[in-house]
């Protein structure tokens, strides 16, 4: 019997010390991912100077490609992807970037050609202004 409450003895001390380093470790690690997601956001670039920037407004779903079998416009596409999730982007060639901005006035501009002024963060805009590229009709006189 007493062979017996050795071994449960032993079991329980070394389960007691695994748990009791287990939470030791857990607590340095998070202590150091703190102190590191610290130190990587303060040396993020900071904004760049606002740009210039032209192309569609269009979805990270679609690009610029958006499907004729849905026989939808560009707009109602964009606007029905925004709506399940996609974010907003801007396509120019072979270029995209996501848009960061008031998602009212990209809703209003989706599927059309915009100039967007707004600072290049990674491949993110942050826009400052956003313009349809309409041409503005002149009045025959």
């Amino acid at each position: 019997m007493k062979t017996n409450r050795v071994w449960i003895e032993i079991v329980l001390l070394g389960t007691g010390i695994a748990c009791a380093l287990a939470l030791l470790f857990a607590t340095v690690g998070a202590a150091a991912g703190v102190a590191v997601g610290e130190v990587s956001v303060a040396q993020q670039a900071p904004a760049t100077t606002n740009q210039t920037y032209e192309g569609m407004v269009t979805c990270s779903r679609c690009g610029a490609k958006h499907s004729a079998v849905l026989g939808q416009t560009a707009t109602n596409c964009v606007r029905a992807c925004v709506h399940g999730g996609a974010n907003f982007m801007l396509v120019d060639a072979d270029v995209t970037y996501l848009l960061d901005g008031d998602l009212n006035v990209l809703k209003k501009l989706a599927g059309e050609r915009v100039r967007v002024v707004g600072a290049l963060q990674g491949k993110t805009i942050k826009i400052s202004s956003l313009a349809s590229e309409m041409p503005t009709a002149t009045p025959s006189w």
